[in-house]
């Protein structure tokens, strides 16, 4: 309980870094996407709402939500962007543990719901590949996610199938007419207009040529035509459903810490080149004594999209997520009757003594062996028999040795 009341508090207690870096309104987003551990909202709360006092905050001309305060404290959490793109952002999380830091990474690779196709009804197929492996195809193409939270998951919807509320309809028909070979794309896909928004499910097309990803090829006189539908889901379902391509973290970049041991022939320095972010932190000192309470600080991310969603939003869903995990977790420990915690919970929880501190009552079931209580005896009393006509102790509860 303690811990998770820790874990809270570290993530309502927000600073951030304002360095030259941040410029565009892009990496506003992200670095506001990050910091708001607290709030865990699309648009970041005013300015004034948060600490009248403060005396500076970030807002760019472009923004379409209102500003927020970017606290001067250096003891909470900080974010500062190395790198930002459409698809990729590099960020350095400071002032947290690395338990936090791979509680994140998971999160955002595992546990942020996009749109996916799913179901394939496949009504003409006479290209050279089979069925399944079209379907295949098809389930791995990136469909824009943008307010995926407006779509509901299929297991909560009321519908005996699938509708507009919890799924998005994609057709495709193609035939070859033609002596030259015709190449299938994403592109090809037709969204029908009933859907939760007008984002999601579009094919996410990121070439210069704005045709997609290759679903199959066809020579003359052949024919694809099926009906595709798209449901929200998550990667732990499935691949298909991951937001992004790889998310990673990286810290202590020089070793001082002693976590790796690096196997070396002659020069550890040659063989193991320090990466980039070495430059970021001072290498440790020749003959310094070592810190065995020493613990890392500082995560190099680096979060790279998929295309569905932009890193801005992966991030701040992976930070919702958290937190309503972490809410769930406090409600389950904080429910009960008014004692301690967990003391409204009529199980028990040990053989012994129950959570409210008294001593446990045999419920009074009995188990396939007779008797009273879990372990067969009447009352904790021991005496009675396994099938065997003995106790694991010996004859009747008398000592076997």
């Amino acid at each position: 309980m303690a811990g998770c009341e820790s874990l809270r508090l570290q993530m309502q207690r927000v600073s951030l870094v304002y360095s030259n870096q941040v410029q565009n309104d892009l990496k506003v987003r992200i670095t506001l996407s990050i910091l708001a551990f607290s709030g865990f909202q699309s648009t970041a709360r005013p300015a004034q709402a948060i600490r009248p006092s403060a005396n500076f905050f970030v807002k760019s001309p472009n923004m379409d939500y209102d500003p927020m305060v970017m606290d001067q404290e250096s003891s909470g959490p900080q974010v500062k962007i190395t790198e930002a793109g459409s698809h990729h952002v590099d960020f350095e999380l400071s002032n947290v543990d690395l338990s936090f830091a791979n509680s994140l990474r998971r999160t955002i690779l595992s546990e942020v719901p996009t749109i996916a196709i799913d179901r394939v009804q496949i009504e003409a197929n006479t290209s050279v590949l089979a069925d399944e492996f079209i379907a295949h195809r098809l389930g791995l193409i990136p469909l824009n996610s943008k307010n995926c939270d407006d779509v509901i998951y299929t297991r909560d919807c009321d519908c005996e199938g699938n509708c507009e509320l919890c799924s998005v309809t994609l057709t495709l028909h193609a035939r070859c007419t033609g002596d030259e070979i015709m190449k299938v794309y994403a592109r090809d896909l037709v969204v029908d207009p009933q859907r939760a928004n007008k984002w999601v499910g579009n094919p996410v097309i990121t070439d210069p040529d704005g045709l997609g990803p290759v679903i199959a090829k066809l020579r003359k006189g052949q024919e694809l035509r099926m009906k595709c539908i798209a449901l929200k889901g998550i990667a732990k379902e499935h691949a298909k459903w991951a937001p992004t391509a790889a998310v990673g973290f990286e810290y202590d970049p020089h070793n001082k810490l002693k976590h790796i041991d690096l196997w070396y022939e002659h020069d550890a320095a040659k063989e193991w080149p320090k990466s980039k972010y070495a430059d970021w932190e001072e290498p440790a000192q020749e003959g310094a004594p070592f810190d065995y309470d020493a613990v890392p600080n500082n995560f190099y991310f680096e979060v790279e999209s998929i295309g569905n969603l932009e890193p801005d939003a992966i991030i701040q869903q992976g930070i919702k997520v958290m937190q309503q995990k972490l809410a769930a977790v406090l409600q389950d420990l904080t429910e009960g009757d008014g004692q301690a915690n967990g003391g409204g919970y009529d199980a028990p929880q040990s053989p012994d003594v129950g959570m409210n501190g008294h001593g446990w009552q045999d419920p009074g079931y009995a188990t396939p062996y007779g008797g009273g209580n879990a372990w067969g005896g009447a009352g904790g009393a021991g005496g009675a028999a396994t099938p065997y006509g003995a106790t694991p102790y010996g004859q009747n509860g008398q000592s076997g040795w």
